[in-house]
């Protein structure tokens, strides 16, 4: 058994200079970004509007007052936050990048608009998924970095498991009192084991965003192998409704729908697609700032006929788990206190690379074992011969 634990060990260790500095940034990143909602509304004031008893502007309305002062740009979503919240504009301007233009959606006053290199909160999410590096390049980093951290969370729980019954309380306790190292020790250790569930949580919804290939694992696993094709499949439009619709615009009357559909809904984000052959797609939250409990409807991009509909319930238990996947990620899906769990497993998660480091650098510069004693032996040996 302990020739097992030293391979462990050496593997551990390993993977955490591979992985260490990458666990860091991405878990402190992490932390940050937890209570991104919270720390925003309350410094900036256009991200709230007063709620009015009458019906939001219609999207193409919302479009055009967000694209007077960008008449070459191009806008493919619009978000409806909420009925104290504002509307908001996604604009692509090409080189210039996207801009978020924010629109008061009863009077269609513009509240602000920003670059996303600007926001803070945006360059702290960019750093969490890419490292700021190029986003191919970026995501295969911080995913094998994951993954790396998955291991270490594996290996670390074996290494942790106490072999006899007097260690196993101290392998849930923190000697404060000790010796800086042992403490160092403890914090590495201790808070690690009580971690490494909402860790390895965080990790494989971390994965899920970042890969594909992971979501469609979650999601076959979930439905037990069964494939639900009926999910998948996105309806197009009919190019042969080409023509002006003299009735109004598509997206109007796809949300006009969608609101009808799901009255209960807070929040709404619409897709007006750019393809010919594609569906506007209107989804609509249960509320504002979750993207758990959704129902997805699909118009015709040129009538405005709705084409399909999946509300929330019949959804199968794969795409269920798959639409709360970033309110788990964050921890927002227990609300206030999940976001907390969140935040500290994160910010244990970032300690992890440094205490373990630490430990690493005070082992190397440990004196080998009784070579002090030997050398007083032979001392006292050698004189007590000469002295005969």
């Amino acid at each position: 058994m302990k020739s097992f634990k030293k391979t462990i060990l050496f593997v551990h260790r390993w993977l955490g200079f591979i992985s260490g500095l990458v666990v860091f940034v991405v878990s402190i990143t992490g932390c940050i970004f937890c209570f991104q909602d919270e720390i925003q509304d309350a410094i900036y004031s256009y991200r709230k509007v007063e709620v009015q008893q009458k019906d939001y502007l219609v999207p193409s309305v919302i479009k055009n007052i967000a694209l007077q002062d960008h008449p070459k740009a191009t806008a493919n979503y619009i978000y409806y936050y909420g009925k104290d919240r504002p509307a908001v504009v996604i604009a692509n301007l090409g080189k210039e990048g996207l801009k978020y233009i924010y629109v008061n959606p009863y009077n269609g006053k513009k509240l602000h608009s920003e670059s996303l290199q600007s926001n803070f909160f945006v360059v702290v999410e960019y750093i969490h998924l890419y490292l700021l590096l190029p986003p191919k390049i970026g995501v295969m980093v911080v995913g094998i970095s994951v993954l790396i951290f998955l291991a270490l969370m594996i290996t670390g729980i074996i290494l942790w498991w106490p072999n006899r019954k007097s260690d196993r309380k101290r392998s849930f306790t923190i000697k404060w009192n000790g010796r800086w190292r042992r403490v160092n020790y403890d914090l590495h250790n201790v808070l690690g084991f009580y971690a490494t569930s909402i860790a390895i949580i965080l990790a494989i919804t971390g994965l899920s965003i970042a890969f594909e290939w992971v979501q469609h694992g979650i999601y076959k696993a979930a439905n037990l192998g069964n494939p639900h094709p009926d999910e998948k499949t996105i309806p197009v439009s009919d190019t042969t409704m080409m023509l002006p619709n003299k009735t109004g615009s598509p997206t109007d009357i796809a949300f006009d729908e969608a609101q009808r559909h799901s009255p209960q809904a807070q929040m709404f984000l619409i897709y007006d697609p750019v393809g010919k052959k594609e569906s506007i797609g209107v989804t609509a939250y249960a509320k504002s700032l979750h993207f758990y409990k959704s129902d997805q409807y699909y118009f015709d991009h040129y009538s405005g006929k709705l084409l399909k509909q999946l509300p929330h319930s019949p959804k199968s238990s794969g795409m269920k788990i798959n639409d709360m996947n970033y309110d788990i990620h964050v921890g927002q899906i227990l609300g206030l206190p999940g976001k907390i769990i969140a935040f500290l497993a994160s910010l244990v998660c970032a300690s992890l690379p440094i205490t373990g480091f630490i430990i690493w650098t005070r082992k190397r510069k440990k004196p080998k074992k009784n070579t002090k004693l030997k050398e007083i032996a032979h001392h006292k040996t050698h004189a007590r011969l000469a002295t005969n």
